[in-house]
């Protein structure tokens, strides 16, 4: 199957490193200009320097802002107009006993997690839907279906952005736009390493360390291992095709079989 968004324009949210970098170096590899965003021009400069070695036909565009924020977001759209892919990948996350989040820190997530997501759909869908083509891709979490005790903000906020994708799928609805979420499982990312070293013995390889943290930690995963963000990015491009037409309103899984449920 051979993807080809030559001509398209993507927008990735906190791409500068992580799962997020991974889609924009995936986009740009299919082909489309991809904007790399984050919250300072230096991230975003460095990101693309490593985009642009690892992808030497990348077409890149710098747009930073903090899209958390409204005046993030008009900021941006004086960058970039009209997209025909969104991804909202931004996110936050920490460990908090439930009892001790307070009013400020669920705002904080619900800010962030949900309400950077809905500011750009209802900033770029209307284009799309003008057009007749789009895709919109909002990239959720295991723990929206299975929320993780000492971070039940975040796995809270991941659920809404399910219901967000569902409900602006069917405003949607008929126009060749598509709206899906993507439920991403326990990824190896920046840091992710460290941790796992906390856990198990330092002196195994990581291969084995990181199937051994799986086991013992995280036996639900049917893949017994972390989740490169390379095969996240690869559903992420599938879904931003036209081989993805008919996929829409949907939470897709890349868990490695995390979440125990026969449905996607």
């Amino acid at each position: 199957m051979l993807i080809d968004l030559t001509g398209k324009t993507a927008l990735v949210t906190g791409s500068t490193q992580g799962i997020g970098a991974a889609i924009a170096s995936g986009l740009a590899r299919a082909g489309a200009r991809v904007a790399i965003n984050g919250r300072s021009e230096e991230s975003v400069a460095q990101a693309i320097s490593r985009i642009s070695a690892d992808v030497d036909t990348a077409d890149l565009v710098a747009a930073p802002a903090d899209v958390s924020t409204g005046e993030g977001v008009d900021a941006l759209v004086e960058t970039l107009p009209a997209v025909d892919i969104l991804v909202n990948n931004l996110g936050i996350f920490e460990a908090v006993p439930a009892l001790e989040i307070d009013d400020d820190e669920w705002r904080r997530f619900f800010e962030v997690n949900v309400l950077s997501a809905v500011r750009l759909i209802r900033t770029y869908l209307p284009g799309m839907t003008d057009r007749g083509a789009g895709r919109v891709l909002n990239i959720a979490s295991d723990s929206a279906v299975v929320i993780p005790e000492e971070m039940i903000h975040y796995g809270t906020s991941k659920t809404a952005l399910l219901a967000v994708s569902r409900g602006f799928a069917k405003e949607a609805a008929g126009t060749g736009v598509t709206v899906n979420s993507v439920i991403a499982g326990p990824t190896h990312t920046g840091g992710v390493e460290e941790f796992v070293y906390q856990l198990v013995d330092r002196a195994l390889p990581w291969d084995e360390a990181q199937r051994e943290f799986m086991r013992r930690h995280r036996p639900q995963s049917l893949i017994q291992r972390l989740i490169e963000p390379d095969e996240i990015a690869n559903l992420v491009v599938y879904l931003s095709s036209d081989f993805a037409s008919a996929t829409t309103g949907g939470a897709v899984r890349v868990d490695g079989g995390y979440v125990d449920s026969i449905l996607p």
